[in-house]
């Protein structure tokens, strides 16, 4: 439920714009049938947005410049192929805590290499689900909001794209919002970030491949390149590689793993990382081995959407603290952090840093390498989070 004090806020709003003169109104819904998607759907139902051509989608946490609109709509006035404008996210909480930096460093990248080098070669590339400007006809061609998988944004704009609609990414406009800052919630988030799109994969493919309207090459683009290697291959590869494989094979001398997996690969990508980000290129160490902690939820939420699992549909609600609720919460938690430490324990991580610890301990008795070194280090990042020393930590009530 929202909270009364924040309706208030919101109405307070409109109706101080309202004597301006300007065409504005606060809508609620009283369900959450649909999560996001639904309340996304019930919005685009109402009378005057008849009278609309373009939407404009902003997550609650999400602060807008005054010219966000000057600088976004002329994109879709003078091309009408342009189904939507994504805009980039700046981080207002960045620097609160060791997470927020790494979540910073990892978002950037996504947003250089992913949506910027999409947008730039023509390529799909997904609607973030904020920050962003619908054209409605594009959006009501393409089927409309749905709620069949957590990813209600990414299958819009799949299925915009298998219409022929083009997007396009502008850096220089970013909008201002929060990053979560306790690691609950942050994994809630990459659940929900990498189950829904391994779903909409299993979902969408045939759709995909019986599409009449795209040429071949895009739609192997769409299944391989968007799909298949950067929304599953990449979450499993990194945890059964880096977290599995590579510190068993301490216990078998007789395998070798090519430098190139072990050294150039990860070399690279790290690089091309500090690049997005210039000034954390010292916290890349740190980087490298939260993403491996990390790539433990990612896969098994991967494996979840695949195989349409117990959690596929859990929409959590991202919490994010906000200013003055952060200094309530965090004054509370110093008081309690002795009494709630059984709230921060997470087993997953405990059984794998032991596991990786133990290898390192075999390596350091009977390897011939200094491979301990990175085992060791890996392991500690998993302890860490295990036993819930990063981020900010919020007991609970």
């Amino acid at each position: 439920m929202i909270p009364q004090i924040l309706l208030e806020l919101v109405n307070a709003e409109c109706d101080k714009w309202a004597r301006k003169g300007i065409n504005i109104m606060s809508e609620i819904r009283d369900n959450r049938i649909g999560y996001k998607a639904g309340a996304l759907k019930a919005g685009m139902m109402h009378n005057y947005v008849k009278q609309c051509e373009f939407v404009a989608i902003f997550d609650a946490d999400f602060q807008p410049d005054p010219d966000f609109l000057e600088r976004t709509i002329p994109f879709l006035i003078h091309n009408h192929d342009i189904s939507l404008v994504q805009c980039r996210w700046k981080f207002v909480n960045a620097n609160e805590c060791l997470m927020t930096r790494m979540q910073e460093m990892s978002l950037n990248y996504h947003f250089i290499a992913e949506q910027e080098s999409g947008s730039s070669i023509h390529a799909f590339f997904g609607f973030n689900g904020t920050a962003g400007v619908w054209r409605i006809a594009a959006l009501n061609e393409a089927g409309g909001w749905k709620d069949r998988t957590t990813v209600e944004d990414m299958d819009l704009a799949v299925r915009a794209c298998l219409h022929g609609w083009k997007f396009v990414y502008v850096h220089d406009v970013e909008v201002k919002n929060e990053l979560p800052s306790t690691f609950k919630a942050y994994r809630f988030q990459q659940h929900r970030w990498s189950c829904g799109p391994a779903n909409l994969c299993r979902k969408m493919t045939m759709e995909i491949l019986q599409n009449k309207k795209v040429s071949a090459w895009k739609k192997l683009y769409l299944i391989y390149n968007f799909f298949f290697i950067r929304k599953i291959v990449v979450h499993i590869f990194t945890f059964v590689f880096y977290c599995l494989i590579l510190p068993t094979t301490v216990l078998f001398p007789e395998l070798q793993v090519p430098k190139w997996a072990t050294v150039y690969f990860p070399t690279t990508i790290t690089l091309l990382n500090a690049i997005a980000t210039p000034r954390s290129f010292h916290l890349l160490v740190f980087w490298i081995l939260f993403e491996n902690v990390m790539s433990m939820h990612r896969t098994k939420a991967t494996f979840i959407g695949l195989l349409e699992a117990g959690r596929v549909n859990e929409w959590v609600v991202t919490e994010k603290l906000g200013d003055t609720l952060k200094s309530k919460l965090i004054t509370k938690a110093t008081t309690k952090l002795y009494t709630r430490f059984g709230q921060r324990l997470n087993w997953r991580e405990l059984v794998v840093g032991l596991y990786i610890f133990l290898c390192g301990c075999y390596d350091v008795a009977y390897g011939r390498s200094y491979f301990y070194v990175y085992l060791f280090l890996q392991s500690c990042a998993f302890f860490v989070a295990g036993v819930g020393f990063i981020g900010t930590f919020v007991p609970t009530v």
